[in-house]
């Protein structure tokens, strides 16, 4: 069968398995090609701070933003000169962002316990600043401002930044309304540099979260180790998966939602009939056609747009947790009890009601996904994201006299002589040989 947008492949061929292996490994992507002159920039703004800064924006951004950094941005003002609706929709999306992390944020974890005379614990702390990265470019994002600094406002981060070049008013309002303590005009990699390692007006962070293009994400790779990231960004993406009881009108739809995003991203179909993929590829023909983002879409379908066709559920669920997609939406009968299996997803949506703009809008979990497969390992942002931990060990001196035997034998198996006498000078007075 040969779809017009869709490539289509069935399970059992050398060409399934060929574009399954492919799509497993889509998460390679070019950094190297960018590193070198990430690298450099990197150098220069360490080096020289705000000047530094100040010349690539204008070298990249064709701008020359006054300030560079202000904790006085506006937000208020912004938020009150919105449309009334677009006011309305960020309103709402704040407050059931912040409800579902301050859910959260109950089960972060921390305890203490004491047991034979020995306090084990583990506590839990906010991060003192953290960073959100904001792209700007081919669209502005004010949700994912909301979806990086609400759970970092719950976390209960003392300072909340964010990067976002010549930021629209409605990107100032959501800074407003999640609570950001101060805004970077400037983007790419050298906004990157300057939250990693601080410039003489802009402060260093402890961690820096939000997706960015290519050389964004190269930069936060390189700054990892001086400060923590969230992951690895790629193309958005999104898996449906659909039997006979879909309607082809809204898989279509669903897959349109992520293709307009990026020319790279990936609007991927896993279906159990071959006749259903022909209907959504006729239905994104027609729908294509009145979409104003139609080229970024087209784009997309043409690179990244695969139909895999399956005969049997259980090698459906195998597939889907071996893609592990950031976004994957569920289109079938017994939605929800396929949903138990599928435990390789950024985010799941389940059901022919459940629109994958939900989730990146107002449903409130965070749509911060990890990309690329990077979801069989990873996990959406959120309130963990921005805290830190520590173990906590407290003995009373009966206790180590209890425990001192085995200290001193595995650390002289080991070699070392001073972690057995550390303890010998407690128990005994003076360590022995």
């Amino acid at each position: 069968m040969t779809a017009q947008l869709l490539h289509c492949v069935t399970d059992p061929s050398p060409e399934f398995h060929a574009l399954l292996s492919r799509l497993t490994d889509r998460g390679q992507s070019d950094l190297g090609r960018v590193e070198p002159e990430v690298r450099e920039i990197i150098a220069e703004v360490t080096a020289r701070g705000d000047a530094a800064l100040s010349e690539y924006v204008r070298r990249f951004e064709g701008r020359a933003p006054a300030p560079l950094f202000t904790r006085d941005y506006g937000g208020l003002q912004a938020l009150r000169s919105l449309d009334p609706e677009v006011r309305a929709a960020l309103e709402f999306a704040a407050a059931r962002i912040r409800r579902y992390h301050e859910r959260q944020r109950e089960h972060l974890g921390g305890f203490e316990e004491r047991h034979d005379e020995i306090l084990l614990g583990s506590r839990v702390s906010p991060l003192d600043r953290v960073a959100v990265y904001a792209p700007g470019g081919k669209a502005r994002y004010p949700s994912s401002v909301l979806m990086s600094a609400i759970p970092a406002a719950v976390a209960g981060v003392r300072d909340i930044l964010v990067a976002t070049p010549d930021a629209a008013p409605e990107v100032r309002a959501a800074c407003h309304l999640a609570g950001v303590h101060g805004l970077l005009d400037a983007g790419g990699a050298q906004a990157i540099a300057a939250l990693a390692h601080g410039t003489e007006s802009v402060p260093r962070c402890d961690k820096i979260v939000g997706p960015g293009n290519l050389y964004v994400t190269a930069a936060k790779r390189l700054v990892f180790g001086r400060v923590s990231i969230d992951g690895l960004a790629g193309p958005s993406e999104i898996l449906v998966i659909a039997d006979d009881s879909a309607s082809p009108r809204v898989v279509a739809a669903d897959l349109l939602s992520q293709a307009e995003h990026d020319e790279a991203a990936y609007p991927l179909l896993l279906s159990t009939s071959a006749a259903l993929v022909s209907a959504i590829d006729a239905e994104l023909v027609q729908q294509l056609g009145s979409l104003p983002r139609r080229e970024v879409a087209a784009a997309a379908l043409r690179v990244n747009g695969h139909a895999l066709v399956v005969s049997e559920l259980e090698r459906l669920v195998q597939v889907a947790n071996q893609l592990a997609v950031e976004h994957v939406a569920l289109h079938t009968r017994h939605a929800r009890q396929l949903c138990d299996r599928i435990v390789r997803a950024g985010a799941v949506f389940i059901g022919h009601a459940t629109p994958e703009a939900a989730g990146d809008y107002v449903a409130g979990p965070s749509h911060v996904l990890p990309t690329g497969g990077a979801a069989r390992f990873g996990a959406p942002l959120g309130v963990y994201d921005f805290v830190s931990r520590s173990s906590l060990i407290e003995y009373s001196a009966d206790a180590l006299r209890a425990h001192g035997e085995h200290i001193r034998a595995l650390a002289r198996s080991e070699g070392l002589e001073a972690h057995a006498r550390a303890v010998e000078v407690r128990t005994h007075g003076t360590p022995k040989g």
